[in-house]
């Protein structure tokens, strides 16, 4: 299959549905809802949202009716790097190739978009399902594994962990378990949400369950490589952060060659995860391969 076409078909398809959710700047408070449009449209890759649908066509899910449990991982992650950017913690100026919400919108501002954006994403979810065919149990656990996967035992306590270990001396141990929360958790809660949508058994759920947490190792691998060798036309943010901010990466342990090797390795085991799912899941191998060898 070619994925690049696959991606850019989902990522068109959840971006009309964020377009399509997000109330309009006409309506009070106008502010808020630009600013939530600014970040939240701002394009990007579509990752997480693409891997829930992926995870349930795998299983023979494919109806729209799934694209608010998908979305909700967009504005999720949209208010995590609302906030990531902001001066009390990673000081960016630039996001996805313009400037940072709290550049345009001020601090305050940038952290309330940020707010209501979370919270959407758990009103999305908890929307009447009976057009998705959802049951109301698989609905309360979608909203459980985005609970996880975006909270303390998930990507804001693997963000807390980032800021506690930046100018110290970390070992790759603890290296894996803070990316394995601020990363791992909310792919794994995607792919997991995508398998719930799709009506996974115990088993199937326990591979999904492999698969992204392999992938969120391989995505974060890759984000470290491109930090450091990337330009910022391509990233669309300044290239180099971490080593100014004293983060210790997969290179600064393995080197950017033993990072990559690292990564594939990750995609390989991924991917064998799947054996036991058809040409279904197809997407999702070739997604698998995409994230470690992806330019931005």
């Amino acid at each position: 299959m070619d994925i690049n076409q696959y991606l850019d078909q989902q990522r068109q398809r959840v971006d009309r549905f964020l377009e399509q959710s997000l109330p309009d700047r006409l309506r009070d408070p106008d502010k808020l809802y630009e600013s939530m449009r600014y970040s939240l449209l701002a394009g990007g890759k579509r990752v997480r949202p693409i891997l829930t649908i992926a995870a349930a066509q795998a299983l023979g899910y494919d109806d729209d009716a799934m694209l608010p449990f998908a979305a909700s991982l967009e504005f999720v992650h949209t208010y995590s790097l609302i906030h990531d950017d902001l001066p009390a913690m990673d000081d960016d100026d630039y996001r996805r190739g313009r400037l940072t919400n709290h550049k345009v919108y001020g601090d305050g501002m940038a952290i309330l978009a940020g707010d209501a954006l979370l919270t959407m994403a758990f009103e999305l979810c908890s929307q009447d399902g009976s057009a998705s065919g959802l049951t109301a149990k698989q609905q309360l656990d979608i909203i459980r594994e985005l609970s996880f996967g975006s909270g303390h035992q998930g990507m804001v306590g693997g963000q807390v962990m980032d800021i506690q270990a930046e100018n110290q001396e970390v070992d790759l141990a603890h290296l894996q378990k803070i990316h394995s929360h601020k990363t791992g958790q909310l792919i794994r809660a995607a792919v997991r949400i995508g398998g719930i949508i799709g009506g996974a058994s115990s088993p199937q759920l326990e591979s999904l369950t492999g698969y992204a947490e392999d992938i969120g190792l391989a995505f974060q691998i890759a984000d470290d490589v491109l930090n450091m060798v990337g330009t910022r036309e391509e990233l669309g943010k300044d290239a180099g952060t971490d080593e100014k901010r004293g983060k210790q990466t997969y290179p600064s342990f393995f080197g950017i060659d033993g990072a990559k090797k690292l990564g594939e390795e990750c995609i390989e085991r991924a991917i064998n995860g799947l054996q036991s799912f058809d040409h279904q899941a197809d997407p999702l191998r070739h997604i698998a391969t995409y994230i470690v060898r992806r330019r931005s």
